[in-house]
């Protein structure tokens, strides 16, 4: 329940929180400014020049091993949106999220950066999340996009796993009537599973 909570406060957290400056943001020299502890996750990578493609901490130690891919598009749903930055974070497999102050600055160990390529396509190689023992949430993996151009960072609804079996009717009829495609469906390529999500990115910041 605990961990359960600071969960439920920590997306609160990256959901709500308010930006100002993209480039101030991506400047690594304010780690210890007040702008660091208080800007979105999405912000706090330390390439200079993402890709589309990332791996996320722990990926190659996890049984599970999982390939997310896609491509993202713009609100007609046909037009790929070049240069977003997407960021997901996660739980491992039992459920743990492994937060850490860096700096004055919650920090999730299990979390990762793309920019979409000119295709819009996008790709994370992670692992199926758990959680805490005896616990009925469902597996989920959260992620946040943020537009060229534009200082909002918005939430997208969370990956869920088509065979995770808390995932009940109830909830997919819910998911389907909203027209929502979170739904993961994994297939098995040698040693790997893998999910496609497309994403439609609304037609302004409000969450979708």
């Amino acid at each position: 329940m605990k961990q359960l909570i600071t969960l439920l406060v920590f997306t609160a957290f990256l959901a709500h929180s308010n930006v100002t400056n993209a480039q101030e943001y991506a400047d690594n020299s304010l780690n210890s400014s007040k702008t660091y502890k208080k800007r979105h996750a999405i912000y706090d990578y330390t390439e200079k020049e993402l890709n589309s493609t990332d791996t996320i901490p722990g990926f190659g130690i996890q049984s599970e091993k999982l390939k997310i891919t896609g491509t993202i598009y713009l609100s007609d749903g046909v037009t790929p949106a070049s240069n977003v930055i997407f960021y997901i974070c996660q739980a491992d497999e039992e459920g743990d999220y492994h937060s850490e102050k860096v700096n004055g600055k919650r920090i999730l160990r299990h979390q990762g950066w793309v920019k979409t390529d000119e295709n819009g396509q996008y790709t994370f190689y992670t692992f199926v999340p758990g959680t805490n023992w005896g616990s009925k949430a469902l597996k989920q993996i959260h992620g946040y996009v943020k537009e060229p151009n534009d200082t909002d960072v918005y939430p997208i609804n969370h990956f869920v796993f088509d065979n995770d079996p808390f995932l009940r009717k109830s909830c997919r009829k819910k998911i389907a009537k909203r027209g929502i495609n979170n739904i993961l469906k994994l297939e098995k390529e040698d040693d790997m599973l893998v999910g496609i999500r497309n994403i439609v990115l609304p037609s302004s910041t409000l969450t979708y």
